[in-house]
């Protein structure tokens, strides 16, 4: 496996993100390699655990409007950056890219390098994939999760067109424009600072592996290699007894139908009045990241532990 490091003064300069990088190195499930993941935190270390987990091809930028909130609530956001994104170690491979070696590295940076205990996840786009993984496979680690814009796709039943549409356009685009792909996902005009500053962790193609991996890794057929662990963590998931919120956007056509679903089918959402995101696309963090993480801060407040 080659991997790459975007270099340092590629991020400088980012709009609102003036949180200091922190690292720590992560074995790599399929080989002896060591891989470096890059997070950064906001609140006082004794607050309660929040995990976000972004998506693809965003990084941990995409938390800057919700991490102020949520630490002046005294809580610990800490908000990762998965391999391949942001400021983590960049494998040049589509091929190094699998669904359960994501998961796996998440798992060994939250439980293994950051022993974090008693957690809120929240989960957007492959977040979600990632992260409900994570909470079915590791519940005693988990006090609550919050899914946003996300979904735990099995292969059983059909993505929507839109994004087949867009699995193509990442698949078929000779230069990968990250920038606007994330500015295409919102509904709210995004500044030319902030998408520079989305295209700042590759500075050239070669630093794209995992995002053009990402849309082939959502299982969509039966034969999957995720299938059967997606089936079985949506069975723990619909039995677990975790306080869980939907806090979808009104404006996503790719995961919006996945709201009403998960509110159905999982125990923990049972009676509770699930928030809709307004005037909000794909990427609800940046077009309304304050009132996402307002709503997060009065879940956790509404189910302490």
């Amino acid at each position: 496996m080659r991997i790459l490091r975007t270099p340092d003064e590629c991020f400088t300069g980012l709009p609102d993100f003036d949180y200091e990088p922190r690292y720590a190195e992560v074995a790599d499930p399929e080989s002896d390699r060591m891989i470096r993941m890059a997070y950064v935190e906001a609140g006082p270390a004794d607050g309660e655990p929040i995990l976000l987990l972004h998506g693809e091809p965003t990084w941990s930028f995409l938390y800057r409007k919700m991490m102020p909130v949520l630490a002046d609530a005294g809580l610990r956001a800490i908000a990762p950056d998965l391999v391949g994104f942001g400021r983590s170690d960049k494998p040049t491979e589509v091929s190094d890219h699998t669904y359960a070696r994501h998961v796996d590295w998440v798992r060994s940076l939250a439980f293994d390098a950051l022993d974090l205990r008693d957690v809120t996840l929240v989960g957007q786009d492959w977040g979600g994939l990632i992260g409900l993984r994570l909470v079915a496979e590791n519940p005693d680690r988990f006090a609550r999760v919050v899914a946003a814009n996300t979904g735990l796709p099995t292969g059983d039943h059909p993505m929507p067109d839109v994004w087949w549409t867009f699995r193509e356009a990442v698949e078929k685009a000779e230069k990968l424009d990250i920038g606007r792909f994330v500015a295409s996902g919102c509904r709210r005009s995004v500044a030319d600072g902030v998408t520079a500053a989305y295209d700042a962790p590759f500075p050239e193609e070669s630093y794209k592996a995992g995002a053009r991996a990402m849309p082939t890794l959502v299982p969509t057929s039966t034969d999957d290699p995720a299938t059967e662990a997606n089936r079985a963590a949506w069975q723990t998931l619909s039995e677990l007894d975790k306080p869980f919120l939907c806090a979808f956007s009104d404006s996503d056509p790719i995961t919006g139908p996945m709201g009403p679903i998960l509110q159905r089918a999982m125990a923990g959402a049972a009676g509770r009045e699930h928030p809709t995101i307004t005037e909000a696309g794909h990427f609800l963090q940046e077009d309304a990241g304050e009132q996402l993480a307002e709503e997060i801060v009065a879940f956790v407040r509404a189910t302490p532990r």
